[in-house]
């Protein structure tokens, strides 16, 4: 059933604290859940028309290619929204055990299959957004206002009072809340309006890989249509010297979509009759275009984004933060989609939001600080991980990688060269990757000893699909 929409503010008597949140997306609608189970009436602003069901819609363009949510995030999710994995699973989400059911390419050679560590839902965005805004609207304690966009917020330096909104009728009005959370993603506005309540500017970090996306969605063949892995061939920049890459992702309703990727002048074509080539003859490895001619079916056109840098606002170390403002999600870190972070840790940081306005109180003073603290402490990881890659294609960054980049970068390497056939290394690597442990396990004594030691096996020369995944696939 559909939740209710443009609901007159509900809790116009009661008391509690209010939040508006700005953005009806994962994050928004995350860290409203977060909000009211803190004790707040909710008010979430979207600037488009939220779809019935696992639909497309304008302000989501990336929703067509490929997406997971790592098991770090999954659990998150969970916390927040009881009940929301059994609702993906039974929408038809696997649950895909990492590094078990993922055949990868590395630029060291290709993974080892290792026993389950962390696990990944593949899910498409469509289908998950609209599982979470389900769950997220059922709550009454929230309320939606659709195609309405916030266009500045009221208050001073320090302490922000509202925002005004103007709807698609262009009448404006202003909501006041105890706080006020921009959710807005990349398109955030949110460095400008606090320069404009004349506070110093947000220090602000890009990592622009220039890598250029193209996905199409198939039927997978019919023998394929469960169980089959993940299939992800890296780029390799500094070795190859090409940033080209793909990955194969089962999906819902026994589909796969599959994302090409590479750098703008190597870009993957946005054609159909070119798709399939590039993924068999312009990769590391043919195999993902190998088990598209293997029998699966194109089920619709082509889709291309360009808009990939990673891009990063230190809101944390802003030497004065304004009270009752938090930023969340892509509006403060915006990730390169190949990593596959951007869900887990909104749903991270929505979590971190929920404790700490649990511990605090939604009205006590210097909560919104310490909450952007605490949201800044959840992209680290991913951050770190995105931006010790990307860095190192040329012209990323107009001073090329730091030396912090390039110390992180060689001893990742070493990691990743170990982990080809370390299994405890393995596991590690990919539990810091899913986000269920820190990046300071990877400095453990016995993990620097590892990665020094380097692999225990060899190196593989193949694939290692079973014999029956190649059959089912036609190979």
């Amino acid at each position: 059933m559909r939740p209710s929409r443009q609901r007159a503010l509900p809790f116009m008597t009661e008391h509690r604290p209010s939040a508006v949140v700005l953005g009806g997306s994962l994050a928004g609608l995350l860290t409203a859940r977060a909000l009211a189970a803190g004790g707040a009436r909710v008010t979430v602003v979207e600037r488009d028309a939220l779809p019935d069901g696992p639909a497309p819609r304008k302000g989501l363009p990336q929703a067509r290619h490929v997406h997971q949510l790592w098991s770090g995030g999954a659990r998150a999710l969970e916390e927040l929204l009881p009940g929301a994995i059994g609702r993906l699973r039974a929408a038809g989400v696997s649950r895909v055990p990492m590094t078990t059911d993922m055949v990868a390419l590395s630029p060291y050679g290709w993974y080892r299959r290792w026993a389950e560590s962390a696990f990944m839902l593949p899910a498409s965005r469509d289908l998950l957004d609209w599982v979470v805004r389900g769950l997220v609207l059922a709550d009454g304690r929230i309320a939606l206002v659709e195609r309405a966009e916030a266009t500045g917020l009221t208050g001073t330096g320090g302490a922000v009072t509202g925002v005004r909104i103007r709807a698609h009728d262009s009448a404006e009005r202003t909501l006041t809340a105890d706080l006020v959370v921009d959710a807005t993603g990349r398109g955030s506005r949110a460095a400008g309006w606090l320069t404009g309540l004349g506070l110093p500017a947000v220090e602000r970090r890009e990592v622009d890989s220039g890598l250029v996306y193209a996905s199409r969605p198939y039927r997978a063949p019919e023998a394929a249509r469960a169980g089959f892995p993940v299939v992800n061939i890296e780029p390799d920049p500094r070795g190859s010297g090409t940033g080209r890459g793909g990955v194969l992702m089962p999906v819902e309703d026994g589909k796969w979509i599959v994302t090409l990727f590479g750098r703008r002048g190597d870009e993957p074509p946005s054609s159909a009759g070119e798709f399939e080539r590039y993924a068999r003859d312009g990769l590391r490895h043919p195999l993902i275009g190998e088990l598209l001619g293997g029998g699966a079916e194109p089920l619709g056109e082509v889709a291309v984004t360009r808009t990939t840098a990673n891009r990063r606002h230190f809101f944390e170390r802003m030497p004065v933060w304004p009270e009752n403002l938090v930023v969340v999600g892509d509006a403060v870190c915006a990730l390169n989609p190949v990593y596959g972070h951007g869900m887990a840790v909104a749903a991270r940081s929505a979590l971190a939001v929920r404790d700490v306005v649990r511990r605090r109180g939604l009205r006590s003073r210097g909560l919104a600080r310490e909450a952007q603290q605490a949201v800044g402490r959840t992209v680290r990881a991913a951050w770190d991980l995105a931006v010790g890659a990307d860095v190192f294609y040329p012209g990323a960054t107009e001073e090329g990688p730091t030396l912090r980049d390039r110390v992180l970068a060689a001893y990742v390497g070493r990691l990743l060269r170990t982990a080809m056939g370390n299994g405890r290394v393995a596991r590690l690597v990919t539990d810091v990757t899913a986000l269920e442990r820190g990046a300071e396990a990877l400095l453990a004594p016995s993990v620097v000893v590892a990665a020094v030691a380097g692999p225990l096996k060899p190196t593989l020369a193949a694939p290692p699909l079973t014999l029956e995944e190649r059959r089912s696939a036609g190979l």
